[in-house]
């Protein structure tokens, strides 16, 4: 079940305010992809306590499941994400609030990473500060025209200390240096530019080119993919010589796959391969 609203236990924890019942999160599952829907506009879809514990169980409860292939993150209303609920932040000035709230919302973005399928912002509005960081997290992102990206904690004197951990991965250092020290907003397409976005839409096409994306993913080998994510994020901090080494066992397990030896005979007969996602 979904957290609610936004309260602490005593232990630190977080936990269920009986009073809201709206929940902050929302999931559709359609043929193997989950759309993941931040449910809060009036709220911007600020990374609350609840909002964060909520992505969380979810991304845990997904990772268990086999039959998802792909999964969207979106939200309701004119913006993505505005980042961390700052009135709820201010509201505890205590440093091991702190402490507790920014290690739940690294947790939930290495979920992300670690997740077994590929994760997709769809962004709309804006994603700024750790919304901006949500969608460096993702595997891949789609962004409509209108929308803008900033880490803009700067102007309220507090850097975007971890947002910058997934910017970083996702920018060049300079391009994310001038983010973080400017706070300063950047359009969709310099967006995709830089690095942080894979493709623009059209307002009115955002749904579709998502679809898009994530219909070629669902076209793909289960195997294939699965197996790509999880080298991906693991090669990249190896030396040289261990991330060959890793990849190249990595593709003498696929290749002993069932779905690689169909599409390899697919290819050669010139015809569709039937996956058997194994």
């Amino acid at each position: 079940m979904p957290i609610t609203s936004d309260r602490r236990s005593s232990d630190g924890s977080f936990s269920e305010d009986p009073s809201s019942t709206a929940p902050p999160l929302q999931r559709l599952d359609h043929q193997g992809v989950i759309t993941l829907i931040m449910s809060t506009p009036e709220r911007f879809n600020a990374l609350s306590e609840a909002m964060l514990e909520a992505l969380h169980d979810a991304l845990t409860e997904i990772a268990d499941d086999s039959s998802v292939r792909c999964v969207v993150l979106a939200a309701e209303g004119k913006a993505f994400c505005a980042g961390h609920d700052l009135k709820q932040m201010r509201a505890n000035p205590d440093k091991a609030y702190y402490q507790t709230l920014f290690a739940r919302c690294g947790d939930v973005m290495q979920a992300i990473v670690h997740l077994p399928v590929p994760v997709i912002a769809k962004v709309q509005g804006i994603a700024t500060a750790a919304g901006c960081q949500l969608v460096a997290s993702c595997d891949l992102a789609v962004a409509a025209r209108s929308a803008r990206f900033a880490v803009s904690g700067i102007n309220v004197g507090l850097f975007c200390s971890t947002p910058a951990v997934a910017l970083s991965r996702n920018v060049a250092s300079k391009r994310a240096m001038e983010m973080l020290l400017t706070g300063e907003f950047i359009s969709a397409e310099q967006a995709a530019e830089w690095g942080l976005i894979n493709r623009v839409a059209e307002d009115d096409a955002l749904d579709a080119a998502t679809d898009e994306l994530t219909a070629s993913i669902c076209a793909k080998s289960a195997v294939a993919v699965r197996t790509g994510k999880a080298m991906f994020a693991r090669q990249l901090s190896m030396p040289l010589d261990e991330a060959y080494a890793f990849a190249g066992e990595t593709m003498a397990c696929n290749m002993l796959a069932e779905d690689v030896g169909e599409g390899i005979d697919a290819f050669i007969a010139k015809r569709p391969p039937q996956w058997r996602h194994r």
